[in-house]
């Protein structure tokens, strides 16, 4: 980090780590969520997947909107409201368009005033498949603002001033939500956030299909990498007779064995790195089991509800 001493830097919250269903999941009762359930000091309950960026404090932007949101914006950080109606969240920024990522969204319509940063494919989706933009709209206003691969965009406030923050959207190997009419680029991405007043950063990529060469060295560049977690084996669904599709078949990359996520990430020096959207069904949710201890071995962080950063 290039943090000089009037330097305002970025604070992360995050709002909830677990995946789609939360954790323990309503209808699962695998050993994982057994154990949340009557052993809660071994597993703590998570919220499904989301997290906030803020400068002041105050103002914050969520990096995808989860079905948990409501609960989630009461525990934003900031002072306690004088007014009748106080809106904390200025703008969401979609990493895709699943619904455990965008189903918030529309949950969020009494702000009467949002703004949404998705790219052309996500907004396609929104707008199209899922109808979450348009129902939306229908009671609040929604400024889109399309992100393009590659390319840095200044998060601003609603007032139209600048945040001090800037995100870059990367496509990451993943297919679109399986109620998409079709896929195209930036279905899926992954973020790079970064603090123009300190000059920190962060890469927010909470679906993974695939970690290759290049995206290791643009994200171990960072300070912070917030990473998919999903899945520890890759026929974890599978052995516990709950569904029959491999992590990667779901564009997850599991986090143990030779090519797993977990032996790549731990070459990396830089970033403090802290895993994720992490299923209900994943060992490593367990405190003090082996898959816990080897994730700690390595160098890695499990995130939990709550977990806090700045850069």
């Amino acid at each position: 980090m290039k943090a000089g001493p009037s330097a305002i830097h970025v604070h992360i919250v995050l709002l909830g780590t677990a995946a789609g269903g939360g954790f323990p999941q309503w209808n699962c009762w695998c050993p994982t969520c057994r154990a949340a359930r009557s052993a809660p000091h071994r597993a703590a309950r998570r919220r499904q997947s989301s997290t906030a960026v803020s400068v002041d404090g105050e103002r914050w932007f969520l990096l995808n909107a989860s079905p948990d949101v409501r609960e989630q914006v009461d525990c934003l950080p900031g002072p306690t409201p004088a007014g009748v109606r106080h809106v904390p969240v200025e703008g969401i920024v979609a990493t895709d368009a699943e619904l455990d990522h965008t189903l918030g969204i529309v949950l969020l319509r009494e702000a009467r005033h949002l703004q949404l940063f998705v790219t052309r494919a996500v907004r396609l989706i929104l707008e199209r498949d899922s109808r979450i933009l348009p129902m939306t709209q229908a009671f609040a206003r929604v400024d889109v603002h399309e992100m393009q691969l590659g390319q840095s965009i200044p998060l601003r406030y609603r007032s139209g001033e600048s945040s001090g923050i800037t995100i870059e959207p990367f496509q990451v190997p993943a297919g679109p939500p399986r109620f998409a009419r079709e896929e195209s680029p930036g279905h899926t991405v992954g973020l790079i956030l970064m603090d123009e007043g300190s000059g920190g950063s962060c890469a927010y990529v909470p679906g993974c299909g695939e970690l290759d060469q290049a995206m290791l060295d643009r994200i171990g560049e960072t300070d912070l990498l917030l990473f998919d977690g999903t899945f520890w084996t890759d026929d974890e669904l599978i052995s516990l007779g709950i569904g029959d599709s491999r992590a990667r078949e779901m564009d997850h990359q599991p986090i143990s064995g030779a090519d797993g996520s977990l032996s790549q990430l731990a070459t990396l020096s830089r970033p403090r790195k802290v895993y994720t959207h992490i299923n209900n069904t994943n060992p490593m949710l367990l405190e003090g089991s082996p898959q816990r201890s080897l994730v700690e071995r390595a160098g890695i962080e499990v995130g939990s509800d709550g977990m806090s950063f700045s850069i």
